[in-house]
């Protein structure tokens, strides 16, 4: 897994409220057109023409499958706060404050009194 790549996503993405709404309406676009704005630019002057997103990564940002990505050492906490941007408003509608982040618990609950992923590149 690409860690570096992912989390640059996961971060910029939760950053900017028009990604979020971009990534949410459709993941895959969202995803095409960042790599080819954002994800390209290493810093202010430097671009990159080989870094990406292995099939993998892209199908789980695609699908929002944050267990595959917390799983494949994907950052935790950039996960959790974009999925939250991205899914929060629907599940508090629907189920009420804090469910979204209820949901990510229980979906990940199986990592209990294990050691998590390590998320170092």
């Amino acid at each position: 897994m690409s860690k570096y790549y992912v989390n640059k996503f996961l971060y910029t993405v939760d950053r900017d409220p028009s990604w979020v709404a971009r990534y949410k309406e459709d993941a895959a676009t969202a995803l095409a057109d960042w790599e080819k704005e954002v994800g390209i630019w290493l810093n202010d002057v430097e671009r990159t023409s080989w870094v990406s997103f292995t099939d993998e990564e892209r199908r789980a940002l695609v699908n929002y499958d944050y267990v595959w990505l917390f799983e494949n050492g994907a950052h935790f906490f950039l996960s959790l706060t974009l999925f939250i941007a991205v899914f929060e408003e629907d599940y508090t509608k629907e189920h009420g404050p804090l469910s979204f982040q209820k949901e990510f618990a229980r979906k990940l609950d199986h990592w209990l009194g294990k050691d998590y992923p390590s998320v170092a590149l």
